[in-house]
């Protein structure tokens, strides 16, 4: 599926031709990312050498019959897609293929940013911004199952199920101060708008990871409190990363992840499923932030 001129279009294309290091994955279903709909505006161009069509994630079969998921730079709206063997990651046990198109993304930003760049510790507290979304549904999960005290942001009206995924303290965005809260941790989706607090709420020694910028790109920061509370702020992203970066970072969700997905200490939450043809419908579900957890769009019968 490829945006034209903001509108999304299913067509018939060549079928992708695997370079040197990639497989061949026939696709049964694909996630929406918000990165998705940044790219159907224009504001968020592939990396190079990645597929012009949408989606950073899927699920689905090798030629073997193999059962996976992957992670992708592009290409996951699509019946086929070539993927690097390093992003290729095996359909958790006891897992559909379309909870499964749900995962990778999210499992490998959670991991990369509150493990790998957070360093967030058992009995340590975490904010999670955005903790209806994909990333925060499973985000808060996983900070539950390292043995943190999560805190979550998102519409009141999503409260009970964050509660009942492990959220300690949930505060509604619209209303609620979350700068008064005391956090090791910031896991933030909106960037400049919030900056200034959430400085207030790390603790010192605290670590905020930004992972998106839905709230602006700039912001005044008191450096003051940022030297006297010995913080560190960073940004990530993934997929402009290298080939190899992505594949240490998937080897290390699959070691250290998909056990708790395979236990069920983390599940995936799937809000709706459509089929790829109604991709314009799931992707007004999520820019309308209706959802909770991840939209699914069934490219193929699983």
């Amino acid at each position: 599926m490829r945006a034209m001129s903001g509108d999304l279009v299913w067509r018939e294309v060549p079928d992708p031709e695997p370079g040197p290091g990639e497989v061949l994955v026939k696709v049964a279903a694909t996630a929406v990312n918000r990165a998705d709909l940044l790219q159907v505006q224009g504001l968020y161009p592939p990396p190079p050498g990645a597929p012009a069509y949408l989606g950073l994630e899927c699920s689905g079969t090798l030629a073997g019959g193999t059962e996976v998921c992957a992670l992708l730079a592009g290409g996951g709206y699509a019946e086929f897609v070539a993927v690097p063997e390093g992003q290729i990651l095996p359909k958790p046990r006891g897992l559909s293929l379309i909870e499964a198109a749900t995962l990778p993304e999210v499992a490998c930003t959670v991991w990369s940013n509150l493990t790998m760049v957070g360093r967030l510790a058992p009995g340590e507290t975490v904010l999670i911004h955005g903790g209806g979304s994909g990333i925060g549904t499973f985000a808060i999960q996983y900070a539950k199952a390292l043995g943190a005290r999560v805190i979550a942001t998102a519409r009141r009206e999503k409260h009970e199920k964050l509660r009942e995924l492990g959220a300690d303290e949930l505060l509604d965005y619209r209303e609620d101060d979350f700068s008064r809260v005391q956090a090791d941790v910031v896991l933030d989706i909106i960037g400049g708008a919030y900056l200034g607090k959430n400085v207030t709420a790390l603790t010192t020694g605290g670590r905020l990871v930004i992972i998106g910028l839905q709230g602006g790109r700039r912001a005044e920061l008191d450096l003051g409190a940022l030297v006297s509370k010995r913080l560190t702020v960073a940004g990530t992203t993934l997929r402009s990363r290298p080939v190899v970066e992505k594949a240490a970072i998937v080897s290390a969700v699959r070691r250290e992840v998909w056990p708790m997905l395979e236990d069920g200490r983390i599940r995936p939450v799937v809000d709706m499923t459509f089929p790829v043809e109604e991709a314009a419908k799931a992707h007004e579900r999520v820019a309308a932030n209706a959802h909770l957890g991840k939209v699914v769009l069934a490219v193929s019968a699983p």
